[in-house]
């Protein structure tokens, strides 16, 4: 499909490059040899780089690349000058901003050679404001590291970590939030090389510095606890993971039922969304974030439907959090088999928990279905 619409959409000029120009590979910085008609700003050493560039980000910010690749015309005032330059500072941190969560998000979808391009531009991006030096360089570092990770390409993302690393100790004041997904990138490295020990105590401080920010039980320190959990089930430590995975669903089903909320189903409101947004958590996740829960949420679903040992009050819990993800997000249908699967699975079980929650949600949707 993608490549339908990239011969539809993009097409390439064969470039005969002039005598002591150098037109680099967008991806490779190898010399170019074609160009994208779109924006004529950006250029590609093969069909190959083109596709895998348009695909991770180039679609997305095609148009966005010709203002800040186009050289800021002569003009008569410094004051002229200075509110260009204010503009170009301005779409370049929007740019950095946009790539950092278009890489980000590609992870958590598994799609690591699509991350790279954004990743690649976030860094290109973030040199350019800031420096080669900066701590503001280190978030594209870490998807780099991440997505070679994915990509079984252990060597080069021990060099993008071990420059991620060296930014960080030079940056005495380096955010907590930047050492927290450093420390958890490199447990990644680890538990993808078998060292199980690295890994866990890289987790362990990746869990630390999130909390220091956001408290134990936060989405954000989420992550830390979920990659625990998969090290700790990889060693045959499965109670030690079943409990770990349960911390996590519990602090997604907390954020997730401040988010979503119902209303009657009157037929004034018929029309009306489902899932609204309280005022305070309306921008409490980015589509990184989202994509994120929607990844940890169902592996936990998956790596537990063929595990008894997870237990059935956990499995309500965990199906209440999807219903839950998935009336915020992906769509009523599956909202309401998961909650009915919830239902069933308490009462199969003779549970005595408050179902209250699960069965208004159900309630809701199957008069909504009606």
């Amino acid at each position: 499909h993608y490549l339908i619409q990239i011969n539809l959409r993009m097409s390439l000029n064969p470039l005969a490059n002039p005598k002591g120009v150098k037109l680099l590979c967008e991806l490779c910085q190898k010399p170019a040899y074609l160009q994208c008609t779109s924006c004529r700003v950006t250029y590609y050493c093969s069909e190959e780089h083109q596709k895998i560039d348009w695909v991770g980000i180039h679609e997305k910010i095609c148009s966005l690349l010709v203002p800040l690749r186009t050289p800021i015309p002569l003009v008569s005032s410094e004051e002229e000058r200075r509110h260009r330059q204010e503009q170009l500072l301005h779409r370049q941190k929007q740019m950095i901003d946009m790539t950092r969560t278009e890489g980000s998000k590609f992870l958590f979808e598994g799609a690591h050679e699509a991350a790279v391009p954004a990743a690649l531009q976030a860094l290109r991006f973030s040199i350019a404001v800031y420096g080669l030096n900066s701590v503001e360089l280190v978030p594209a570092y870490l998807v780099l590291g991440e997505a070679s990770i994915g990509l079984g390409r252990l060597t080069q993302a021990e060099e993008y970590l071990s420059q991620a690393r060296w930014t960080v100790l030079k940056t005495p004041d380096c955010d907590n939030s930047i050492k927290s997904k450093m420390y958890r990138i490199c447990g990644l490295l680890q538990a993808a090389k078998g060292n199980f020990p690295e890994a866990l105590k890289n987790y362990s401080n990746d869990i630390y510095h999130a909390a220091l920010d956001n408290g134990p039980r936060h989405v954000k320190t989420s992550g830390g606890y979920f990659h625990m959990a998969n090290v700790f089930f990889r060693k045959g430590a499965t109670e030690v993971a079943h409990n770990i995975y349960t911390e996590v669903v519990s602090i997604w089903n907390k954020l997730l039922r401040s988010v979503v909320k119902m209303e009657d189903p009157t037929p004034e409101s018929a029309l009306n969304s489902f899932a609204e947004k309280s005022d305070d958590q309306a921008e409490a996740l980015d589509e990184a974030q989202e994509a994120e829960a929607i990844q940890m949420l169902h592996a936990i679903y998956d790596l537990q439907q063929s595990n008894s040992g997870y237990g059935a009050s956990n499995m309500v819990v965990l199906l209440h959090t999807l219903a839950l993800l998935h009336c915020h997000l992906l769509g009523y249908v599956k909202a309401q088999e998961l909650t009915s699967e919830a239902l069933k699975c308490a009462k199969e079980a003779d549970l005595q928990m408050d179902l209250a929650s699960i069965q208004q949600l159900n309630s809701y949707l199957t008069a909504k279905a009606c």
